[in-house]
């Protein structure tokens, strides 16, 4: 499916772009800065170098992905992922007062609606080849 490898593709572009901007508000900060704002166990650790984490400090891991080999769970997978990326960045509009992040976030937050709407139209597009009779939509070319 070339347009989920695209998406993919962009995906990993989001990261870098998300990880630049962690990079450029915090390369300079001072060791009082670095406390105040809460970042000293991260600094222990990673110094300033970017290190992807959830908000909770759950580093990314490709163990994250949950691919099942099924067309239809692994669309609700990517619908999914799509629509909490969207909320992360909705909730760092909701907390971030600077203007410059913010257009670099809602850019990266209008790409996963797009992301969400095309994983959506594949979903449709896979239950009408299916067998619709049945709840599940099994795939024919393994359940026979």
């Amino acid at each position: 499916m070339h347009g989920a490898s695209t998406t993919g593709t962009e995906e990993l572009g989001h990261l870098e772009m998300v990880g630049t901007i962690v990079h450029q508000l915090t390369r300079n900060l001072t060791e009082d800065q670095i406390k105040t704002a809460g970042f000293d166990t991260y600094f222990v650790d990673r110094t300033a170098g970017v290190y992807p984490t959830s908000a909770s400090g759950f580093p990314w891991s490709a163990a994250s992905m949950a691919v099942k080999g099924d067309l239809i769970a692994d669309l609700t997978e990517d619908l999914a992922a799509e629509q909490k990326a969207r909320v992360t960045y909705d909730n760092i509009l909701r907390l971030s007062d600077d203007p410059d992040v913010n257009d670099v976030i809602k850019f990266l937050r209008a790409r996963e609606v797009v992301h969400f709407q095309r994983f959506g139209e594949g979903l449709r597009l896979a239950k009408d080849k299916m067998n619709e009779k049945n709840v599940y939509f099994v795939n024919p070319s393994f359940d026979k």
